[in-house]
């Protein structure tokens, strides 16, 4: 997990770059993995910003916290890019085989609407495919809901308190693998993924909805097997 003193040192130096690359260590699992064989590795990941604001303009981290933001009007990651505004964390990890699972708690403030705070994105895939895997979107209805995509529920009631999420996924060379999403320790979701890609796990806001949207993360852990 990584300390605050350590992550300030490299936030320092990240405002300087264009593109920060920020290490982290392998993390204190928050719960004994559903398999033994899963361990915990360490990671790294590139922070992913509207273009023309500094990271501190729309990112913080304290007390162990990553709070990330963004609006509606905000710019691209990058100029000329027909994509929505976000604040992400990109995982550097890429991975076309094998089992690798991302897990954090999150906080998601009362109204927020329209981000996706977890995602495995597709970067290398074959043209006409999906550029997901599994998308996780905030909806302002219930209490706040959780969905993958737009019409399958992980979880309501998910305003103002911390929930922890796992998403657990084993990609096969060449064919379709499995997508498991876990909430607070309980399976949720199962789906086959969309096909044969290069593919990394990605948390913050991507934001599709109005307005502001605000995410909180803690304890992420990298897993794989």
């Amino acid at each position: 997990m990584e300390t605050p003193a350590l992550h300030t040192r490299r936030s320092v130096l990240a405002l300087a770059l264009t593109a920060p690359l920020i290490v982290a260590p392998a993390a204190q699992a928050l719960a004994q993995p559903p398999s033994a064989q899963w361990v915990s590795a360490p990671y790294t990941y590139t922070m992913q910003k509207p273009y023309n604001l500094a990271l501190s303009a729309r990112y913080k981290f304290e007390g162990g916290v990553h709070t990330m933001w963004v609006y509606d009007y905000d710019q691209p990651h990058t100029q000329g890019s027909p994509t929505d505004p976000r604040t992400e964390m990109r995982f550097n990890q890429e991975y076309s085989s094998g089992s690798r699972a991302w897990e954090g708690e999150i906080y998601i403030p009362s109204g927020g609407s329209g981000p996706t705070v977890v995602q495995i994105l597709r970067g290398s895939r074959p043209d006409g495919t999906r550029a997901t895997d599994v998308m996780l979107n905030v909806a302002n209805i219930n209490g706040g809901t959780l969905r993958k995509d737009s019409n399958q529920v992980v979880a309501t009631g998910i305003y103002n308190k911390w929930f922890r999420i796992r998403v657990e996924h084993t990609a096969v060379a060449g064919g379709r693998g499995t997508v498991r999403t876990y909430y607070n320790g309980a399976l949720k979701l199962t789906h086959q993924d969309e096909g044969p890609a290069t593919r990394y796990f990605k948390n913050g806001v991507y934001h599709h909805g109005s307005g502001r949207a605000e995410a909180r993360f803690r304890n992420i852990t990298y897993w794989r097997q």
